[in-house]
C-alpha cells in the first residue's frame, strides 16, 4: 500500500515538472511585448513655464529706431550750450540781467507746475523743457524791461502756446519766440528800448539801416546795445559748436536760414558785394541766436530731410525781407513764428516716397487708386 502511494506521488511530481518545461519553453519562444512609452511633448510638460529667452521678441508700431538720450538730457544740453551767451550778457548788462532770467525761468516753472496741477496731469517740470523756454524767452528780452513783464511773458508761453495745446511736443509754435511776440505787441516802447548806462546809442542794426557805420569786431565780441543773449556772435557760436558737437542738432536748417538769407541780403541788400555790409548783418540782431537755438526747435521744424532745408531758405528770405523793406531793424522773431505755422505744408510737400512705391505709383495711390 506504502509502495502504491509513493509510486502516484513520484507521477504527479513529474507532471507538474513536465507542465512547468513546457510553459518556460512557450515563454522563450514568444517573448513578451512591451507596449511603447507615449512621451508627453516638451510644450505640454512645460505647458506653465514661461520661455527662456533673454529678450522677448516684441512686435511694436514704428519708429522702431531707439535713443538713450531722454527729453531732460536734451534740454540739459540746451541749457549748457546757453551758458556762454547768459554768463556773458551777465557780464555786459550788470545784475539786472541776472534778474531777468531769474524771473522769467521762475514764471515758466512756475505756470507749468500749476498747469499741470489744474489739469490733473503728470508734473513735466522734471524735463527742463520750461527752464529752457523762460531762459530762451529772457535771452531774446532788452535788459531794461520790467521783471513783471519778463514774468508775463514767460507765462503765456507756458500756458498759452505750450501747455493748452497738450504740453510738450504738441505746441505749433515756438514757446519763447510767441512770448516775445506778445511782449512786442503789448509793450512795444519797453521792448524797442535798449539804452543802458554802458550803451547809450541805437542798436547795429538800426544804425546800420540808417546808414551809419558800425563797427564789426565790437559786434562779434558783443561790446553792442541789443537784448541780453544776442549780442556775443563768439558765445553764441560755442553754444552751437556744442549742440552740433553732440548731436542734438545738424546744419540742415541753420545753414540754410543763414546761406539764403546772406544771398538775399547780396541781391536786394543795396550794397552789392560788399563784405563789410554783410558781416554786419550776420553778426548783428538775433540772427545766429535764431538760428541754431530756435529754428531749429524738434516740435516745430519739418521732420523731412528736405522739409528742413526748405524751411531754412524760407527763413532766410523771410527774415530778409522784414531787414531789407520792413520798417523795423529786425525780423527774425516773426519769421520763425511764421515758418512755424507752414510747416505742415512744407512737410507734406516733402514727404518721402514710401517703400515699395514710384512717385507715379504713390500719386495713383493717394487718389484712390491701386499700387
Amino acid at each position: 500500500m506504502a509502495e502504491e502511494i509513493k509510486a502516484e506521488v513520484k507521477a504527479e511530481v513529474k507532471s507538474d515538472a513536465k507542465a512547468e518545461a513546457k510553459t518556460e519553453v512557450k515563454s522563450a519562444d514568444k517573448p513578451e511585448v512591451k507596449k511603447p512609452e507615449v512621451k508627453k511633448p516638451e510644450a505640454a510638460a512645460k505647458k506653465n513655464d514661461k520661455p527662456e529667452m533673454s529678450i522677448p521678441y516684441q512686435v511694436s508700431s514704428n519708429p522702431h529706431v531707439r535713443a538713450k538720450s531722454s527729453t531732460g538730457s536734451i534740454m540739459l544740453m540746451v541749457i549748457i550750450s546757453l551758458l556762454p551767451a547768459a554768463g556773458f550778457g551777465i557780464y555786459n548788462f550788470g545784475i539786472k540781467a541776472l534778474l531777468i532770467i531769474a524771473v522769467s525761468i521762475a514764471s515758466a516753472v512756475g505756470t507749468e507746475a500749476l498747469c499741470c496741477l489744474i489739469m490733473k496731469k503728470k508734473q513735466t517740470v522734471s524735463d527742463l523743457s520750461a527752464i529752457v523756454t523762460g531762459l530762451l524767452l529772457a535771452l531774446n528780452l532788452p535788459v531794461t524791461i520790467k521783471w513783471w513783464m519778463a514774468a508775463l511773458g514767460a507765462a503765456f508761453a507756458i500756458l498759452v502756446v505750450k501747455m493748452l495745446f497738450g504740453g510738450i511736443g504738441q505746441n505749433f509754435m515756438n514757446p519763447a519766440l510767441a512770448g516775445r511776440c506778445f511782449l512786442l505787441i503789448s509793450f512795444p516802447l519797453q521792448m524797442t528800448n535798449f539804452v543802458t548806462d554802458a550803451y547809450t546809442g541805437a542798436t547795429p542794426l538800426a544804425a546800420l539801416k540808417s546808414g551809419e557805420a558800425v563797427n564789426i569786431t565790437d559786434m562779434i565780441l558783443g561790446k553792442t546795445s541789443g537784448t541780453i543773449g544776442e549780442t556775443s556772435v563768439i558765445c553764441l557760436l560755442i553754444g552751437a559748436c556744442f549742440l552740433l558737437i553732440t548731436g542734438i542738432i545738424d546744419l540742415k536748417v541753420p545753414a540754410s536760414y543763414i546761406v539764403s538769407f546772406a544771398v538775399f541780403v547780396l541781391i536786394f541788400g543795396g550794397h552789392g558785394w560788399d563784405p563789410a555790409y554783410l558781416a554786419a548783418q550776420l553778426s548783428g540782431g538775433g540772427l545766429m541766436l535764431g538760428a541754431f537755438f530756435m529754428a531749429t526747435d524738434y516740435a516745430t521744424r519739418p521732420i523731412t530731410k528736405w522739409g528742413q532745408i526748405v524751411y531754412g531758405i524760407f527763413l532766410g528770405v523771410l527774415t530778409g525781407i522784414f531787414r531789407i523793406f520792413g520798417p523795423s531793424a529786425e525780423g527774425v522773431s516773426y519769421a520763425i513764428i511764421i515758418g512755424n505755422l507752414i510747416v505742415p505744408l512744407i512737410e507734406k510737400a516733402t514727404a518721402p516716397v514710401p517703400f515699395g512705391f514710384t512717385k507715379a505709383s504713390f500719386k495713383e495711390y493717394k487718389k484712390g487708386g491701386k499700387k
